[in-house]
């Protein structure tokens, strides 16, 4: 870090936090239909481009209901989690669709304390109003309410949902969303869809109580010196991450929060989940991290991965050991199985610590949860490496309009903010990243922090560069920069924020609105 390194300096001054969070969103702001000059999440644009999707009047109906409740969950090894899931489970049930089919999703929000929720369709391009982020988009669902989100799903790929309100994405609401190729190109014998997660809460905290540490910062700590022995009285960390080896792939510190287990697919390391094949078949993975501050780093012991998606959208393939998967990307990868039983580590990027499963294909003793195989140390694979299949590059045309998105704050105020102004969730519609119906449009995101930021775009996914990769979350790197592309082509008012939870809830995020 240019000014002040974590792991060598003690904290000071951390006491209860009394603003709290943003978590309590209102029904107020520009749910019902946006500021004068822009597009509203329910205006008729809206309606137009959600008439026009592929597949609309064509394809199946689902019906599903999610209730947001308390749940106690069994993580394995003997570790419970009080915690908030969908239908008392997490990851919730894997909802699966065919490209063009519409999802009528009802969420009933049975969450205590006058908790309201939301849910976000996270990658999934979809109609303004069914976005799920309150006060932008539509109003908070209030605890004892219900509401119904329904959208045409016209992209095949790997998606997920989660909360869009406060720091509840770090708790148990996070279900995979699968929507299948009915012309699907890839030849494969089965389908694994693995769901990584940092996990806190019901354990050593909740994420509340995370949030509300972090938002003290560091103090000014410059001028402390040596202090020996000195009784600092109270100066303890109970959720910052001080220890950590951080991560040369990440240009350094690699995430705020120490967390006291990894999961993948809702399990821990001690009790893994298992997922059993046959040799010599080729499996797809769907891998999602789910996680609020951690990137993992994916292998599996004795096998080398082709890569053939990120964010839901076909890559010209790579065959790799390992990726880094940052908060809110997913990606697709081929593997031909072996014969025996092989771990599945997703290793958290410069924490010393990560998450494990298995794959059993025969016989064989299961191997330890501290297992590193040697494929985590070979080629990993990072988005920047990756190009967009033929088929899904942007076709090249002129850049009508560019922004300059820069990212700012630190630890030592904890005043994450894009362009140095904190997201303000009373008036969703200030400060505007102001673009068109119809125009190519480029965001040049200029880092200006010491911490790396997946940032995240709803509604739309971005090429990195001429002929990089469709996504719509991307690392950018600490004093880095990342130029994107997208064609404006789904009208409304979309958030652009960092997908670390804690980030995005300082407020690293900021409003892509339509004019009208």
């Amino acid at each position: 870090m240019n000014s002040i390194n974590r792991r060598s300096v003690l904290l000071a001054g951390l006491g209860a936090v009394g603003a709290g969070t943003l978590a309590a969103c209102t029904d107020s702001g520009s749910a019902a239909g946006g500021a004068p000059g822009l597009i509203g999440p329910s205006g008729s644009a809206v309606a137009r481009v959600e008439r026009e999707r592929t597949g609309t009047g064509t394809g199946r109906q689902h019906r599903i209901t999610l209730t947001a409740a308390p749940a106690m969950l069994d993580l394995g090894g003997g570790v419970t989690a009080r915690t908030w899931a969908y239908d008392g489970r997490t990851p919730g049930k894997e909802v699966r669709l065919s490209a063009g089919d519409t999802l009528s999703a009802e969420l009933v929000n049975q969450l205590p304390d006058r908790t309201a929720t939301s849910i976000h369709w996270h990658g999934i391009t979809l109609r303004n109003d069914m976005d799920g982020v309150p006060p932008a988009t539509q109003t908070s669902v209030r605890a004892g309410s219900t509401f119904t989100y329904r959208f045409v799903a016209d992209t095949p790929g790997t998606y997920f949902f989660h909360p869009h309100v406060g720091v509840q994405l770090d708790r148990g609401l996070y279900a995979p969303l699968i929507v299948e190729d009915p012309r699907e190109p890839l030849a494969y014998d089965d389908e694994w869809v693995v769901v990584l997660d940092d996990w806190v809460d019901g354990v050593t905290g909740t994420p509340d109580e995370v949030f509300a540490e972090l938002r003290h910062g560091m103090g000014d700590m410059d001028n402390m010196g040596d202090m020996g022995d000195m009784d600092m009285g109270g100066m303890s960390s109970k959720f910052m991450l001080m220890g950590g080896s951080g991560s040369d792939l990440l240009g350094g510190d690699a995430g705020d929060v120490k967390y006291p287990y990894h999961l993948v697919n809702g399990r821990v390391p001690a009790d893994p989940h298992v997922f059993v094949g046959k040799p010599g078949h080729r499996v797809r993975l769907r891998i999602i991290n789910a996680g609020s501050d951690t990137a993992y780093r994916v292998a599996l012991g004795g096998h080398r991965l082709t890569v053939t998606h990120t964010d839901g959208y076909p890559v010209e393939h790579q065959q790799v050991d390992a990726l880094l998967i940052g908060m809110g990307e997913r990606y697709d990868v081929l593997v031909t199985l072996g014969d025996g039983v092989f771990p599945l580590v997703a290793a958290a990027e410069g924490k010393n610590a990560g998450g494990l499963a298995l794959v059993r294909t025969g016989s064989g003793r299961a191997p330890s949860a501290s297992v590193r195989p040697k494929e985590l140390s070979g080629l990993i694979m990072t988005a920047s490496r990756l190009r967009a299949a033929d088929e899904v590059r942007l076709k090249s045309a002129r850049v009508d309009v560019t922004h300059q998105i820069k990212l700012t704050g630190g630890m030592m105020h904890y005043n994450w903010a894009i362009n140095g102004r904190p997201f303000d969730m009373a008036d969703p519609d200030a400060n505007p990243i102001l673009i068109e119906e119809g125009q190519r449009v480029r965001l040049d995101f200029v880092n200006d922090t010491t911490m790396w930021h997946p940032m995240h775009l709803h509604g739309h996914t971005y090429q990195l560069g001429g002929s990089g990769p469709r996504k719509d979350t991307a690392i950018v790197l600490p004093k880095g920069k990342l130029s994107v592309l997208f064609d404006a082509d789904n009208p409304g008012q979309w958030m652009l924020h960092c997908h670390n939870a804690y980030h995005g809830e300082a407020g690293m995020m900021a409003n892509v609105a339509y004019r009208a």
